[in-house]
């Protein structure tokens, strides 16, 4: 069997490590050609000496000699900044380029990667969200391939298998409700970090809780789903799923409805995403129905989660209205876990930022770079104006 020769791009994250974690329970299926990493140094040298890549970059340039020093005695070439880890995600030497980087950082490695015709193992759900019309253009010129990795749309990717041409009438996306799923009004005027952070079944990043919490990620995955499948975004309706099993459905124009379920472990979807077509044995828990009990659905309350709402009408609005959202909400979120705004003002940030930044209708990289870049610096002000 011939290994897939992976680039990881985001190694020291949570979908990073537990996508080394595959990769060591599959020594014949798969080697690890690059690691990439912002800043944890420490952990990515780790990494480098357990898997032996050709290649290790650090994306934040002052980390280079620290990184290059403490793998002076390994047979691995050492690089630094954002360049190069968009020039690892197009190496020829690479079969599968997993993004599993957060925020906008992720748009320009994967478009690289694209333009190469790769393989693409998708857990940057904020490259689509900003420019999910770009990058679905370059995949079809470039013949590139996008897999999902997140769980919900792994899940809905997996229901659409064998489906062919066959109409979908709904994509029915679910959501855990995240730590605050019971809070009242008056309650979340107060969360604090903590609290915010307590996710009840998936361990994540410190980001993609905080997204989870406010229901922005659940946005985001609406909007990455609207450009992987090709489903108007009025054809996608979020549930929310506290149990976390079932991943996600799609219903037909039959009525009927297919459902993806599983434990809620993210090496299940990234496994098949870098094995697929096959689905090859993994020791993930398996479930157990007789525990399980029940599984229950809710409608979610855009009141008192008004992200939800918000990703919707960027999409709504369509040209870079979705890239002002993702910039403003990268800014909020770090300004929540700073303690510099309250959880609730996050909303509020978010929202003003997508009313004050010039609207662009048909945007080129060059202008998501620019809506970037003006959505944050409008999202610094408001900070600031707290």
């Amino acid at each position: 069997m011939k290994k897939k020769r992976l680039a990881i791009l985001g190694s020291t994250g949570s979908i990073g490590t537990q996508t080394l974690e595959v990769v060591a329970a599959n020594p014949d299926r798969f080697e690890v050609f690059a690691l990439t990493a912002n800043n944890n140094v420490q952990l990515l040298v780790e990494q480098a000496k357990r898997f032996q890549p050709t290649i290790v970059v650090v994306a934040n340039e002052s980390h280079y000699e620290a990184l290059r020093d403490a793998l002076s005695n390994e047979d691995i070439q050492v690089y630094a900044g954002q360049q190069s880890v968009a020039d690892v995600a197009a190496m020829p030497s690479v079969d599968v380029v997993l993004t599993a980087m957060v925020g906008y950082a992720g748009l320009l490695p994967t478009i690289k990667a694209v333009k190469a015709g790769k393989t693409i193992a998708l857990a940057n759900k904020e490259t689509l969200v900003v420019a999910g019309e770009l990058i679905t253009r370059l995949v079809g010129e470039h013949h590139a391939a996008i897999l999902p990795v997140d769980s919900e749309h792994s899940a809905i990717f997996q229901c659409l298998m064998g489906e062919h041409d066959n109409p979908v009438e709904k994509i029915l996306l679910t959501a855990s409700g995240g730590a605050l799923r019971n809070f009242t009004r008056k309650q979340l005027q107060t969360v604090t970090v903590k609290e915010a952070l307590a996710h009840p079944n998936w361990s994540m990043g410190a980001k993609i809780t905080i997204d989870s919490a406010s229901m922005m990620n659940k946005g985001f995955e609406a909007i990455e789903a609207r450009w992987l499948f090709g489903v108007p975004m009025e054809k996608i309706e979020v549930l929310i799923h506290p149990q976390s099993v079932v991943h996600s459905m799609v219903q037909f124009a039959d009525g009927s409805v297919k459902a993806q379920l599983g434990t809620p472990d993210m090496r299940i979807p990234i496994q098949y995403a870098l094995t697929w077509p096959e689905r090859v044995h993994s020791d993930c828990a398996r479930l157990d129905f007789f525990q399980l009990g029940q599984l229950t659905f809710e409608r979610p309350d855009t009141e008192r989660f008004p992200n939800l709402a918000l990703a919707f009408e960027a999409a709504r609005r369509g040209g870079n209205a979705p890239c002002a959202l993702n910039a403003a909400n990268e800014v909020a979120v770090a300004a929540f876990l700073q303690g510099t705004i309250g959880f609730v003002q996050m909303s509020r940030l978010i929202e003003t930022v997508m009313e004050q930044t010039a609207f662009v209708a048909n945007p080129d990289y060059e202008a998501f770079v620019a809506t970037d870049s003006e959505a944050r610096q409008r999202a610094g002000l408001f900070v600031k104006s707290l």
